[in-house]
């Protein structure tokens, strides 16, 4: 049975693809090189590539029909227009991303990283590399997730208390009771229309709000 790290589909971006045939013969070599033993990396470690693509305008559209579970972009130097096209292309549904690169300017990785680049990997690139990069940065990419899940949570849970705070004002002006009696009220008045107390909250402001 195959392992739950083993079964990710995975695209490729490969900037080579999108270049004209001068600067293919330039580079050819070495990219193809590692072109290889990243596929032969991934191969041996039992992932599935469901796709090679270059990185043009259609990428989003790929991706989002394809739906992968990490992006792997395997750039020969300054790989920004190409982030910027998978950053679109993961917007909705952010996924791990891989990039393996030649370029080691600290500015291009910092970049990178703010972007969501799970790893970056400079030169150097052996197939046996390629499976412990991955698995870090899947794990990088899940607790990065699950920060930022937490994250939205605490704003979440803020702003609903900033609503209910605000309503419970305005019942205690509007029928001149204790901040007690106000919470009360608005629990009992949640109960009976079956809402959130931060959803009943919301209507009271709102109808506050249009009476003036």
């Amino acid at each position: 049975m195959r392992s739950a790290v083993q079964s990710l589909r995975i695209v490729i971006v490969n900037t080579l693809l999108s270049m004209d045939d001068g600067e293919v013969d330039a580079l050819a070599l070495e990219q193809d090189e590692r072109a290889r033993a990243l596929r032969i990396g991934l191969l041996e470690a039992g992932y599935n590539i469901v796709a090679v693509f270059p990185a043009d305008m259609h990428l989003p559209d790929r991706v989002a029909q394809l739906q992968p579970d990490m992006i792997i972009i395997d750039a020969e130097s300054d790989a920004r227009d190409v982030l910027e096209h998978v950053v679109m292309a993961t917007r909705e549904a952010p996924r791990p991303i891989v990039l393996f690169t030649e370029d080691q300017a600290r500015s291009s990785m910092e970049a990178a990283m703010a972007a969501g680049v799970s790893a970056y990997i400079v030169a150097g690139l052996s197939s046996e590399r390629v499976k412990p990069v991955l698995d870090v940065a899947l794990a990088r990419f899940n607790v990065d997730q699950k920060l930022r899940n937490e994250l939205s949570d605490t704003k979440l849970k803020l702003a609903e208390r900033k609503t209910v705070e605000r309503a419970k004002g305005l019942l205690m002006e509007r029928h001149k009771i204790s901040e007690e009696e106000a919470y009360g009220k608005l629990r009992s008045m949640a109960m009976d229309k079956n809402l959130k107390l931060s959803e009943l909250a919301q209507r009271i402001i709102d109808i506050a709000d249009l009476l003036g």
